[in-house]
C-alpha cells in the first residue's frame, strides 16, 4: 500500500502546485513551484522518500513527454531552424562534452577524465518544458522558440549517447572516437526509423481496426495512442538504437498519420484532453521528483564536506559555480558564432545590418536551463567498476550536476524576464498572415459547399419545401459571409462586422450559460436524470468551447 499512498501524495503534490501559481500574488515559474513541493516532502516530516530509478524514470516519464513535444512541434519550422538545431543539438553538445569535461577533470584532479565527460554529457540536454513554465511560450520571440524547442527534442538523446560512451571508457579504460562516431550514427538513424515504423503501423492499424464512427466510442484509440512511445521507446533500446529519438520521430510521424487519416471529432478532442492532462501530470512529477532528490544529494554532499572541514564544503560549491560559468560562457560564444556566420551568410545575399544581437544570444544562452533528464543521466552513472572497486568521482560529479541544475533555474529566473522585457514578442507576423488567409479561404470553401448542397437538394423539391430550404441556407451562409466580412481589407465595414460578431459572441455565450444553468436546475429537481444532464451538458460545453477559443484566438 505504501507504493499507492506516494502515487497519491505525488498526484496532489501536482494538482495542487497548479493552485499555487495561481493565488499566489506574485509570478513564480511552475517548475520552480513543483521543485519546492518536492523538496518540502522530502523533509523528515512528512520524510517522503522516493528512490529515483533512472532507468524506471527514463522509461517511464520521458518518452510520452518527447512524443507530445514531437507531435506539436511546428514542423516547418523545425525544418526552416534544422541547420541552427542542429548545431546546438550535436555540434554544442559535443563541444560540450570535450570542452567541459577537460575543464571539469583540470577543475576537480578527484574526478578521472571519463567520469569528467560523463558529467559533461549530462550536463549538456537543455530542457524546453523548464524553459516555457519559468519564461512563459509567449514571452519568447517565436523564431528563437522554436530553435530551443527543436534543440530540447534533439539533445537528450545526443548527450545520452555521450554519456553511454563516456561510461563505457570509465568502465572498461578504452575509447575510440571513430568507432563512437559510428556507433552514433547508427543509434541516431535506427531510432528515427523505428519510431517512424512505429507510428506508421499504429496509423495503418487505427484506421483499419480502430476507425470510430460518428457514434462510437474513441476510447479504443486514444488508449492505443498513449502505448506509441513506450513501444517506439522500447523496441529501439532493445535493437539498441536512441529510444528518445525513437520517440520524438514517432510524435512527429503521428502528426502526419493522424492528417492523412482524419478521424471523427470525438476521437480528436478526446485525444487531445487526453494528452494535456497527460503532458501536466507527467511534467509536474518530473520537477516533483527532481525536488525530492536534490535536498537529499546536495545535503548529504555538504554534510559530508563540513565533516572534512569547511575548506571542502566551499571547493564543492565553487566547483559547482566554475562548471556553471563555463557552461554559459561556451554556450555564448557558440550562438554568438552561429549567428555571426548567419549574418554573414545573409550579408552575401545582399541583406545588410544582419549582425548577431546581444539581446538574442543573452536570451539564447540564459535559455539553456537543465531540469530531470541531467540529474537521471548522472544517477545512472554506475557506482563501481567491473572488478568491484568504487569508481572515483561519482559523488562529486552528481554534486556539481544537481547544483548546475538549480543554478540554471534560478539563473534563467532572474535573466529571461530582464533580457525579454523589450523584445519583440507575440505571435509570428507571417504566422498572423498564413491564418488569415486560411480563414478566408475556409469559409470560401464553406459557402461554396453549402450552395452546392442546396443545389442538388432542392432540386426534385416543390415550392414550399425549396424556399424552407433557401431559407435555411441562407441561414448557414449568413454565418460564413460575416465571417468573411471581419477578414476584408476594407477597415470600415471589417470594424462594423467585428462589433457586430462580438456582440453576437456575447449573446451566445449568455444563452449557453443560461442553458447549463437551466439544466442543472432540472437535474436537481429531479425532472431529469444525470444521463440526460451529462449529454446535453458535453453538447453545451463543446459549443461554448469551440465559440471561446475561436473568439481568444481571433484577440
Amino acid at each position: 500500500m505504501e507504493i499507492v499512498f506516494t502515487v497519491l501524495i505525488l498526484l496532489l503534490a501536482v494538482a495542487l502546485s497548479g493552485v499555487i501559481v495561481r493565488l499566489l500574488p506574485f509570478r513564480l515559474p511552475l517548475p520552480l513551484v513543483q521543485i519546492a513541493l518536492g523538496a518540502l516532502l522530502d523533509l523528515p516530516n512528512p520524510g517522503l522518500h522516493v528512490r529515483f530509478d533512472p532507468a524506471l524514470f527514463m522509461l517511464l516519464f520521458i518518452p510520452p513527454l518527447l512524443f507530445a513535444d514531437g507531435w506539436r512541434i511546428p514542423k516547418r519550422e523545425f525544418f526552416m531552424a534544422r541547420r541552427a538545431i542542429l548545431m546546438l543539438a550535436l555540434g554544442l553538445v559535443f563541444m560540450t562534452v570535450l570542452a567541459i569535461g577537460y575543464f571539469v577533470h583540470w577543475l576537480a584532479p578527484e574526478i578521472p577524465l571519463p567520469v569528467a565527460f560523463a558529467l559533461a554529457a549530462v550536463l549538456s540536454p537543455t530542457d524546453a518544458v523548464a524553459l516555457t513554465g519559468i519564461a512563459g511560450r509567449d514571452r519568447i520571440p517565436p523564431h528563437l522558440m522554436h530553435i530551443l524547442e527543436g534543440e530540447a527534442l534533439m539533445n537528450d538523446a545526443s548527450g545520452l549517447v555521450a554519456l553511454k560512451f563516456a561510461i563505457a571508457a570509465a568502465l572498461t579504460g578504452v575509447f575510440s572516437l571513430r568507432d563512437a562516431s559510428i556507433s552514433f550514427v547508427i543509434i541516431a538513424a535506427g531510432g528515427l526509423a523505428v519510431g517512424a515504423a512505429v507510428a506508421w503501423l499504429f496509423s495503418i492499424v487505427s484506421a483499419r481496426f480502430l476507425a470510430v464512427t460518428p457514434e462510437g466510442d474513441p476510447a479504443p484509440g486514444v488508449v492505443m495512442t498513449l502505448l506509441i512511445p513506450f513501444a517506439a521507446y522500447l523496441f529501439a533500446e532493445h535493437i539498441g538504437c536512441s529510444g528518445i529519438l525513437s520517440a520524438v520521430s514517432a510524435g512527429m510521424t503521428m502528426n502526419y498519420a493522424s492528417l492523412a487519416n482524419a478521424g471523427p471529432v470525438s476521437a480528436r478532442v478526446r485525444a487531445d484532453s487526453t494528452w494535456t492532462m497527460i503532458e501536466f501530470v507527467f511534467n509536474g512529477m518530473v520537477f516533483i521528483m527532481l525536488g525530492l532528490q536534490l535536498p537529499h544529494i546536495i545535503g548529504r554532499a555538504l554534510l559530508d564536506a563540513h565533516e572534512s572541514g569547511n575548506a571542502q564544503m566551499w571547493r564543492l560549491v565553487g566547483y559547482v559555480a566554475a562548471v556553471a560559468v563555463a557552461l554559459y560562457a561556451l554556450r555564448f560564444a557558440w550562438v554568438w558564432l552561429l549567428r555571426w556566420f548567419a549574418s554573414r551568410g545573409a550579408a552575401r545575399h545582399g541583406i545588410v545590418n544582419a549582425v548577431p544581437g546581444l539581446r538574442t544570444v543573452g536570451i539564447m544562452t540564459f535559455a539553456g536551463v537543465r531540469g530531470a533528464v541531467t540529474l537521471a543521466g548522472v544517477l545512472s552513472v554506475p557506482e563501481v567498476l567491473a572488478n568491484g572497486v568504487d569508481l572515483q568521482g561519482r559523488d562529486v560529479a552528481i554534486f556539481i550536476a544537481s547544483g548546475v541544475i538549480l543554478a540554471s533555474l534560478a539563473i534563467a529566473v532572474v535573466a529571461l524576464p530582464l533580457l525579454l522585457d523589450g523584445a519583440k514578442r507575440g505571435r509570428d507576423p507571417r504566422t498572423v498572415a498564413e491564418e488569415r488567409l486560411a480563414r478566408k479561404l475556409a469559409a470560401q470553401a464553406a459557402i461554396r459547399a453549402v450552395d452546392g448542397l442546396h443545389e442538388t437538394t432542392t432540386a426534385g423539391l416543390d415550392e414550399a419545401a425549396a424556399a424552407h430550404a433557401t431559407d435555411v441556407t441562407a441561414r448557414v451562409m449568413d454565418v460564413y459571409r460575416r465571417r468573411l466580412a471581419t477578414l476584408t481589407d476594407d477597415k470600415q465595414p471589417a470594424d462594423e462586422a467585428r462589433r457586430a460578431e462580438a456582440f453576437e459572441f456575447r449573446m451566445k455565450l449568455a444563452g449557453m450559460r443560461a442553458e447549463r444553468a437551466e439544466l442543472l436546475a432540472l437535474r436537481n429537481s429531479s425532472k431529469i436524470n444525470d444521463e440526460t444532464l451529462n449529454k446535453l451538458m458535453r453538447e453545451v460545453d463543446l459549443a461554448e468551447t469551440a465559440l471561446t477559443t475561436r473568439g481568444r484566438n481571433k484577440g
